[in-house]
């Protein structure tokens, strides 16, 4: 059963559109077995995906932006600009 649902996400995650939706499928598919995998518990396996479909969006969020880099200003704050 999990390697079915295993499965089913990277499928979904192939399937995506934009780069954010792509970085969340393949985060939640990754952190789907890795939960499911160190807890043995579909629990896990979905603590898992969530944490991962999350970070995966934020990293694929980022790369969306060709020719941009995030800077930071001597106050700390961030900004975006051309590399």
């Amino acid at each position: 059963m999990k390697k079915a649902i295993a499965l089913v996400l990277v499928a979904l995650s192939v399937a995506s559109c934009t780069q954010t939706e792509k970085g969340a499928g393949i985060g939640a598919a990754s952190g789907a077995i890795i939960g499911g995998a160190i807890s043995n518990d579909v629990r896990g396996a979905a603590v898992g995906a969530a944490i991962g479909g999350v970070g995966g969006a934020l990293i694929g969020n980022a790369t969306e932006q060709p020719g941009q880099c995030y800077y930071r200003d001597r106050y700390g704050r961030r900004y975006i600009d051309r590399c």
